[in-house]
Order: C-alpha cells, then structure tokens, then sequence
C-alpha cells in the first residue's frame, strides 16, 4: 500500500502533471478574460450600436414553429468577437514579449534524416550543423516544414 501512495504522488507531483494542472487553470482564468471583455466591453458596444445586447428576439414562425434565428445571430456574433479578442491578445502578448511563443513544427536532418525542430541550429541526434526553417508569419499555419538541402 506503501509503495502504491509512494507512485501516486510521483505522479500527481510530478513536473509533467503539475505544468498540465498550472496550465489549465491559467487557461481558465485567461478564457474568463477574453469572455468578459467581449462579452462585458465589446458586446455591449454592440448593444449601443443595435440597441439590444443580443438578438434572441427575432424570430419566424412556420407552420406554428418558431424559428430563432437571432438566438444563432447572438451566439454567432458572440463567437466572431471572442474570437477577435483572443487573436488581439495574443498578437498584443507576443508583440509585448510575452509569453511561449516558441516555433511549432520540424524539420528533417539532411545527414541522419531525423526530425529536428524547425528552428533548430543544430541536430539533437548526430549534431551537425543546420540551417533553420523559415517561419512564415501571415501563414495559417504556425511553421512551414522545410527540408534542408544536402
């Protein structure tokens, strides 16, 4: 029974599973604070420009259904701006300096043909010297692949 509490808490207290439970909880907080400068701050810019918060008000009946349109208008908008706030926030943080932005993707070594990170110097399995791949910014995604030539 020992021995079993012993690994239970190598595992709980582990750095592994500690960074993922610091993580979550600071990805909570941090969603909290996206949604309320969009919904708190910027929707209610929309409701002064509409003259409503949302748009659940509207609606069409067909055949004695009611059909909520607006309801899907208010989650839809709700969306675009969460999105727009976490895409500003992000760009704002990492023009500031903050945060991990590090280059996401890999590369193959031209010499022992293992992958290596995109914006590697130098191979971690046979060390040879390499040149790094080219991130490109306005790409969708983070890191382009590149293969070095021989």
């Amino acid at each position: 029974m020992r021995s079993m509490w012993d690994e239970f808490k190598a595992f709980a207290l582990g750095g592994n599973m500690l960074d993922l439970a610091l993580g979550f909880i600071i990805g909570t907080a941090f969603a909290g604070l996206v949604d309320s400068l969009a919904g708190d701050v910027i929707m209610q810019f929309v409701a002064a420009i509409f003259g409503q918060p949302d748009f659940s008000g509207l609606v069409v009946t067909v055949n004695d259904a009611e059909i909520r349109y607006g309801a899907f208008l208010t989650v839809l908008v709700n969306f675009l701006l969460l999105a727009l706030v976490l895409f500003g926030m992000v760009k704002l943080l990492k023009r500031v300096g903050l945060g991990n932005f590090k280059a996401q993707g890999s590369q193959e070594c031209p010499y022992c043909k293992e992958f290596v990170a995109i914006d590697a110097t130098r191979c971690k399995f046979c060390t040879a010297e390499i040149e790094p791949g080219v991130l490109d910014e306005d790409a969708p995604e983070i890191a382009t692949q590149t293969r070095v030539a021989d």
